[in-house]
């Protein structure tokens, strides 16, 4: 058996990496107040991590879930689903009723229906075609767009995905800019840099370009081409 003060110095070591409550740090003996001043800064309400630590789109979304609870949406949901590339210092995302919300949490107050929520290392979210139709309503196309190639390419949906949802919400608040990226959205891009090449392309009329091509009798892959 492992000697108690010997968990909790691992969990303390652990705890350096992620944000945690602070309070049930507190009551679990895994932090002294003096540590948590001192080795550490807080993220939200009742959230910390390590001064030193890294606060990516990831763990910002983790912080906001601990600190309110509440569904994550938006980049945050995108965050939790592997999406790559996000800009850590974005707002955290979270949709409930209750507006009310604090310092670096955009809250969304929409429903959402049963089957546009899922559980993702143990938080709840929205699902990924959700998340990329609030995501394509509320930014304009030319940042939407590469979000959305990284969140398609992270979880594996199609724009149809997206589109079929779409259909479900005829009357929302920036349809026909959702719509518009997803015509350009692509989830073989591998990274922003291959995205804004391909809107060059297109901005400058010619065909959307087909991504990653393979040439199988030569064993290569380009990123993208036109027939």
């Amino acid at each position: 058996m492992v000697p108690a003060s010997v968990g909790l110095a691992a969990e303390y070591a652990a705890m350096d990496d992620i944000p945690f409550r602070g309070s049930q740090a507190l009551k679990r003996g895994a932090v002294t107040r003096s540590a948590l001043r001192t080795r550490y800064r807080a993220v939200f309400r009742d959230v910390y991590i390590a001064k030193d630590a890294n606060l990516t789109a990831a763990a910002k979304a983790r912080a906001a879930w601990l600190s309110t609870g509440a569904t994550l949406g938006g980049l945050s949901a995108a965050a939790v689903l592997g999406t790559k590339w996000l800009d850590a210092a974005a707002p955290a995302e979270i949709v409930r009723a209750d507006r009310h919300g604090q310092r670096g949490i955009v809250v969304h107050s929409y429903q959402l229906a049963d089957d546009e929520v899922q559980t993702c290392r143990g938080m709840r979210v929205t699902t990924a075609a959700r998340t990329a139709f609030d995501i394509g309503r509320g930014l304009p196309v030319v940042r939407a767009v590469p979000i959305l190639d990284a969140l398609l390419n992270a979880t594996g949906i199609k724009p149809a995905d997206v589109v079929a949802l779409t259909d479900r919400h005829p009357g929302a608040r920036g349809v026909r800019r959702l719509r518009a990226a997803l015509e350009l959205a692509d989830g073989g891009a591998e990274s922003p840099q291959e995205t804004r090449v391909r809107l060059l392309l297109v901005g400058a009329g010619l065909p959307k370009p087909e991504t990653q091509i393979e040439f199988r009798d030569l064993r290569i892959r380009v990123d993208m081409g036109m027939a």
